[in-house]
């Protein structure tokens, strides 16, 4: 469902990219191009940081949902905030990831692609596909390095 406007980042949507911009690219470190927002910031704190980060990511995606992005938009842009989310969690790496992984700028990227030039139309089965592939993946992988580990921890007793 289209606004009557050009796009719907424009005019009464135009809210979703300005808390995106305040939460990823606010301030800018002065002599240089490097930006950062509100989210790195709030991630100072343990626990709530990333928890306030995700919920305004993911009530972004609620908001874009009830404005009629396609299911494959919703899927990619669920995607960005749960990496983000995960990649958070992990002490110092997930701070320091907070300066270059900017979920909610890529999901304001891929709103753009979508509504202005037509892109990541249909319904996303092929990105869950994808998806559980590597999450299965990444699971046997799990499960070969944890029998090799047991392993050689029998071989020591």
């Amino acid at each position: 469902m289209k606004t009557n406007s050009s796009t719907p980042l424009t005019g009464r949507l135009k809210w979703v990219e300005h808390i995106a911009a305040l939460m990823d690219d606010r301030f800018r470190i002065p002599g240089t191009q490097f930006r950062f927002g509100l989210d790195p910031i709030l991630n100072l704190i343990p626990f709530a940081g990333d928890v306030s980060g995700f919920v305004v990511a993911a009530a972004l995606v609620w908001v874009m949902a009830r404005h009629g992005v396609s299911r494959k938009v919703l899927i990619l842009m669920a995607v960005s905030i749960c990496l983000d989310a995960l990649i958070g969690a992990i002490p110092l790496v997930g701070q320091i990831s907070d300066f270059y992984f900017k979920a909610n700028t890529r999901n304001i990227k891929l709103l753009k692609e979508h509504y202005e030039e037509g892109r990541h139309q249909g319904s996303g089965t092929g990105v869950l596909i994808l998806i559980f592939l590597l999450l299965f993946a990444f699971f046997a992988l799990f499960i070969f390095l944890l029998y090799h580990v047991a392993l050689w921890v029998k071989s020591w007793f």
